[in-house]
Parts: structure tokens; C-alpha cells; sequence
């Protein structure tokens, strides 16, 4: 597709917005530009001829894309044709006459590649449990039963009459525990009884029991109660209403009904757990993606976590938080969504644009709220540039400082006023990403989220931020690879870009980046923390005890301090940007001791000593015999030839004092009683 030639159609809708091919033909130069009126209807023949032709097409229109790709499919073409939507983005604004600029870079960033994901399948047979507390359960179970298998379940029913025919079965039950997801559902219920045949006015149930387990496809609660689930509204399969809004509970009765069948969701999350740092040896080191899912998909195990990618919703923070890039995002991946920043940003710039500020949404809100601000407001400022994903969640601190590296003067996060899911994630990467930008003099603000459901206070909003600080020398570099090497990678650019570069900046407690220190007086070399890091960032030296620190493999995940024995280690949380390049410092030295018989260099050779002088003459192994002193001071091979030379009893201890009894003390007691009598 890349080597296709490119075809922008650019259409004026009418004449409703202005266009300034001019801006247009120098961000997008190796692009082919042909301009319109109204490529929908009366030039719709013009569209034909294009989407014949063997070419990359690119379309400002998004309203009419059903349209224009049946037209397309009708053809013998075989263009990859490619919609955006420049009149909402940026034609219908107060600042239209300005927005050049930007429709040259959304139009070249749209045509940057969207790469492929995995996907993961579920399956429904259409077996749902309706979960209720009253006759409503009941009504929404007779709208489900033509199309679905039912159950209906009354938690703690109240005169509940009886239906006149039995269509589904009805139980009264308490859930105490669900889990699973679409098509795989299991329900653990106490109180679970069956109604008697006879009942008359009204069910009466037969004895109950506790422990009972269902399984379904489908979870219909209209219970009123408190959610079965985390993240509730993110559980696929898991329909949940309030009884007391009857729209909502037909909403979601017409939603059941289309759960049946197979269904392809996308794996949002790749794990790789050989570079996962959670813990090692049954010690817990990092556990921020643990602490952020929203839905409980993640879940420990052994020295790793799991993800179940049929719970796992796409909110990404793991992903975002992940400090090795174990966990990673696709949809699309770090590396892809920075390309389509770099190509945002320079066409922006090229075309003539000033100050720009990036505005991430995702589709299900923020485009509907850029489009009513478009139609019913002043539209979106000519230099706010909108960028959608998936998630707003997802987006790390690798794409912020990418963001300003290459031109951007602020960037902003478009939330709703209550968000589906807890974004404690996206404000702990802001908070990360503060310190970073203004230790390197962009100033305070420049990232921030926007929290509004109303388009009018989101226009207002924008046009208040005040962004003149802009990286003095934009940066052009090409994001490859791992989320750890593209971070890496983003923040040296950030740092070569910024306007007043400093080596080191301190940041908060849970930052991925930082060093390791040591009491060195307390440090016995044990090397327990090199067993225990995860990314290599310490390490030891095979010829003589030493102790290394590479700063820019630190990941902060506390295992090295949770591993030590003598807890003389803390962690300095900062990124220093010398780090890169540096050479491994040396933590701690030691000479090594030299083997009195052989003289191998072995161990340390203040711990020998330290060992040694603890027991001469205190332990009964070593009270009586110089020799036995002496196999301490020896390598593993001379000790084991003196050892077998003395014929040495390991048993040959003395003999240990009596285990004293209760009954040693009651008899105590009785002879002491007698001798005072």
C-alpha cells in the first residue's frame, strides 16, 4: 500500500467550509490533491474514476463513507481507500479560514498504516440468567424467551404469583460470587430453592440450600444491588440495569437478545512473560498493572501475572504502566501510534502551523462531542488537532514525551465527566510526565485531561490553553520497536528538543526509571538482588565480588529491595538522561579471600573474616581445634579434602540439655510445696 501512489479527494461539502489547498499541497507534497463540491452526489462520477484506479485514496469524508465504499466495490479498482473527517475536525469552526494546516496533517497521518491485531473469540448459546427481585424480572424474561434459553432467579421474592404456565424456569437464589464472561458464565448462589408446583396466590419455594452453582452465557441483573462484577459495564456478557428505569432495562433486554452466536473481540493486550518483573522467588516486586485493571482480568502467577484476554476490556493501562513493556498494547501498538503522531505534527508544521495542541479521544465519546461542537458550536480552535484511540487509558508516557519532541505545546485528554472505568492509570503517567516536561522548560499545564460530557465547556476549555512553549528544535526520529526501547528512545529526543535541558530530573515515587543505593557499610555482597532484578540493571562480576548498577535497565520494581537480607537498599526514583551512555557504576567492591591452602580467590574476605571471628572459641565445632578454624578460610574443593582427612563427625556435637515437660514442672512445684511444709 505504501508504495501505491496517493489520491486525496478533498471536498468543500458544499461550500460550507474553506479550503486551503495551498497549506493542503505543502504538508501532503507527494500526494495527489483534487478538490470538490459535492463528491457524494453531483461529482459522485469523479469519486468512481478515483477509486478505480490503482491508487492509495484517501477521502475527507467520513459522513458518506457507507456510499463511497459501495461505489468502490461496484469497480474493478483495487484502491485502499482510507476516510477522515476534516469538515467536524477542522472546516466547520469559527477558525475554519485558519485550519490549513491541520487538514493537511489529519489527512497525512490517515494514511499511515493501521496495523493488524489478534482477535479472541466468544461464544454464546444464548443461555441467560435473569437475576431479579420482583415480577420485573419475570416481564423481561417473557420479552427473552422466543430468542433465548431463561432462567429467571428472585433474590428473596415477596409475593410473587405464580405464572399460568410454566414457560421457563423460575428459582429463587442470592448470588454470593460470580465469574467468567459471554458464553462462560458461573454463578455460585446461596438460598437456592425451587418453587412448589402447587402454589396458588403466590410462589412458595421448597427448602433451600446454600453453595449451588450455575452456568450460563449470559447475566441479565436487574436486581438493584451491587454489581457482580468490577468494572461492570465493561464485562462482556453482563447486562446490568437499574429496575427502577424501565428504558434501561429495555435497552438492555434488546441487547441480550442479539448475544447469541460467535463473536470476535480484539486481544487488546500481548503479555511477554519473560521480561514481566511482578516477583521472583515468591517475593512481590512490581504490581501496578494488578493494581489498575478495572475488570480483574489480571491475575498473578508464579513470578508473572496472567491475562485473560476474554475478560480484558482495553482500557490499556497495564500496558501504559508497565515499566519493562511486558505487557503491551495493540490497537494499535506504542511504536505505531507515535508514527502517526510524528507524521501529525510534521505536516502540521510544514503546512504553516503554529503551537499545536494535541487532543486525544476515543470514538464512543469524544467523537460524538467534537462533531456536536462542530454543528451546534465555534468547532475545535484551527490548532487543536484531534487524534483518536482506542482508549484514552492506554496512551503512556512514550507518546507524551514523543508528542513534545516533535512539536507539540500542550496535550490534552478528553474524558467523560464519569468515566466508565477508574483512570487512576492515565493520571498516575500525567503525574509522571509534569516533572519530566517542566524540569526540561516546557513549563507547568502542558498535559491535562479534559473531563466533560458538554461540547460547549469542551470548546471553551480549549480555547483557554495557553501554549507557547514548543520544543526549540522538533525532532523527525522513527519509533521502532519495544514499549521500553520507544521510551527510551522518545524521552532522549524530548531531551535533545527541549528548551532548557537539564541531566537529571527527580520524580515521583512508582516511576519506572531511577536508581539503586546501598548502605555499602552494611552490604555483605550476598549478590541476592542480582538472583532477583528482573532487567539485568544489577549485576556481578564472575572474578572478584562486586556489585554493578546500570541505571537505564532500572525498572524501580523493589524486588532488589525486597530481596535483600540485610535491607540496606532504597530506591531513588529520577531519570537521568546520562544514563544512556554511561558505563555500569560500581556499587560495592570487596577483595576477594585467597584459599589458605591453594590460594583460590573465593568469597569475600571481610565476610570470611567477619564469620571466622564470630566463631573461634564459641562454637563447640571450632573451641578446640586450630584446624577446623582453618577449613572456613578454604575454597569449596580444599575443604572437603580437610574435612575428610580429620575424619570430622558433623555429629560429634555435645549432648543437648533435656527437654523440660509440664510434668517436670508440676513435679517441681510439688517438691518445693513439701520441703516448705
Amino acid at each position: 500500500m505504501a508504495d501505491r501512489p496517493h489520491h486525496i479527494l478533498l471536498c468543500s461539502c458544499e461550500d460550507t467550509m474553506p479550503l486551503d489547498t495551498d497549506a493542503v499541497r505543502r504538508g501532503c507534497r507527494k500526494a495527489k490533491l483534487t478538490t470538490g463540491r459535492q463528491f457524494c452526489r453531483a461529482e459522485l462520477d469523479r469519486f468512481r474514476a478515483a477509486a478505480g484506479a490503482e491508487e492509495q485514496l484517501t477521502v475527507a469524508c467520513t459522513q458518506e463513507a457507507p456510499l463511497f465504499s459501495e461505489i468502490a466495490e461496484e469497480g474493478d479498482g483495487s484502491a485502499a481507500i482510507t476516510f477522515v473527517n476534516v469538515r467536524e475536525h477542522a472546516g466547520w469552526s469559527a477558525d475554519a479560514a485558519d485550519a490549513g494546516p491541520k487538514m493537511a496533517a489529519l489527512l497525512a497521518a490517515a494514511a499511515e498504516p493501521a496495523p493488524d491485531y489478534p482477535l479472541v473469540t466468544l461464544s454464546s448459546d444464548g443461555v441467560i440468567l435473569v437475576y431479579g427481585r420482583d415480577e420485573q424480572a419475570i416481564e423481561a424474561a417473557v420479552l427473552l424467551k422466543d430468542q433465548l434459553d431463561v432462567t429467571v432467579m428472585i433474590t428473596r421474592p415477596r409475593d410473587i404469583p405464580p405464572p399460568r404456565a410454566t414457560d421457563f424456569p423460575i428459582v429463587k437464589g442470592t448470588i454470593r460470587s460470580a465469574k467468567g464472561v459471554l458464553g462462560g458464565f458461573e454463578i455460585l448462589v446461596d438460598d437456592y430453592a425451587v418453587p412448589a408446583p402447587s402454589s396458588r396466590g403466590a410462589l412458595t419455594f421448597g427448602p433451600s440450600r446454600n453453595g449451588a452453582v450455575s452456568n450460563c452465557d449470559l447475566v441479565l441483573d436487574l436486581s438493584g444491588g451491587t454489581p457482580l462484577f468490577p468494572g461492570h459495564d465493561l464485562r462482556d456478557g453482563y447486562l446490568r440495569a437499574d429496575p427502577g428505569d424501565s428504558a434501561a432495562v429495555l435497552r438492555a433486554v434488546l441487547r441480550a437478545r442479539n448475544l447469541t452466536g460467535t463473536f470476535d473481540k480484539p486481544r487488546y493486550i500481548t503479555y511477554t512473560a519473560d521480561i514481566c518483573a511482578h516477583s521472583r522467588s515468591k517475593i512481590v516486586g512490581c504490581h501496578r498493572c494488578l493494581d489498575l485493571c478495572p475488570t480483574g482480568a489480571i491475575a498473578p502467577d508464579g513470578d508473572h501475572v496472567a491475562i485473560d484476554a476474554k475478560i480484558c476490556a482495553g482500557c490499556g493501562q497495564c500496558a501504559a504502566a508497565c515499566p519493562t513493556g511486558a505487557a503491551a498494547y495493540v490497537l494499535p501498538s506504542a511504536d505505531a501510534l507515535m508514527r502517526k503522531l510524528r507524521t501529525l505534527l510534521a505536516v502540521y508544521r510544514e503546512a504553516g502551523g503554529a503551537t499545536p495542541i494535541l487532543l486525544l479521544h476515543d470514538g464512543a465519546h469524544g467523537a460524538p462531542l467534537i462533531d456536536a461542537l462542530a454543528r451546534h458550536g465555534d468547532g475545535l480552535p484551527a490548532n487543536v488537532l484531534p487524534i483518536a484511540v482506542n482508549e484514552v487509558t492506554q496512551v503512556g508516557l512514550e507518546a507524551i514525551a514523543a508528542a513534545f519532541a516533535y512539536g507539540a505545546a500542550a496535550v490534552r485528554f478528553l474524558l467523560r465527566a464519569r468515566p466508565l472505568h477508574d483512570t487512576a492509570g492515565l493520571m498516575q503517567t500525567i503525574a509522571l510526565a509534569e516533572p519530566i516536561l517542566a524540569g526540561l522548560g516546557f513549563g507547568a499545564g502542558r498535559v491535562a485531561t479534559v473531563e466533560t460530557d458538554d461540547p460547549f465547556a469542551l470548546g471553551d476549555m480549549l480555547r483557554g490553553i495557553a501554549a507557547e512553549v514548543i520544543a526549540p528544535r522538533p525532532a523527525t526520529f522513527t519509533a521502532i520497536g519495544g514499549k521500553r526501547d520507544v521510551m527510551r528512545l522518545s524521552l532522549r529526543e524530548l531531551h535533545r528538543a527541549a528548551p532548557a535541558p537539564a541531566d537529571v530530573i527527580a520524580l515521583p515515587p512508582g516511576a519506572p526509571f531511577g536508581a539503586v543505593n546501598i548502605n555499602v557499610e552494611g552490604c555483605t555482597l550476598c549478590l541476592a538482588c542480582v538472583s532477583a532484578c528482573p532487567t539485568g540493571a544489577l549485576s556481578d562480576d564472575r572474578e572478584r565480588p562486586v556489585l554493578r548498577f546500570t541505571e537505564d535497565a532500572c525498572v524501580q520494581c523493589g524486588l532488589c529491595k525486597a530481596t535483600c537480607p540485610e535491607k540496606v537498599i532504597t530506591l531513588t526514583p529520577q531519570l537521568d538522561f546520562r544514563a544512556a551512555t554511561a558505563a555500569p557504576r560500581v556499587l560495592k567492591e570487596e577483595e576477594p579471600f585467597a584459599c589458605v591452602s591453594c590460594g583460590k580467590p573465593f568469597g569475600v574476605k571481610s565476610t570470611i573474616e567477619r564469620v571466622t571471628a564470630k566463631l573461634e572459641g564459641r562454637h563447640w565445632m571450632f573451641r578446640n581445634s586450630a584446624k577446623r578454624l582453618q577449613v572456613l578460610k578454604m575454597c569449596e574443593d580444599c575443604r572437603v579434602i580437610a574435612m575428610s582427612e580429620e575424619d570430622f563427625d558433623p555429629y560429634g556435637a555435645p549432648p543437648r540439655p533435656k527437654a523440660r515437660t509440664t510434668e517436670d514442672y508440676l513435679r517441681e512445684r510439688e517438691e518445693k510445696g513439701e520441703g516448705e511444709g
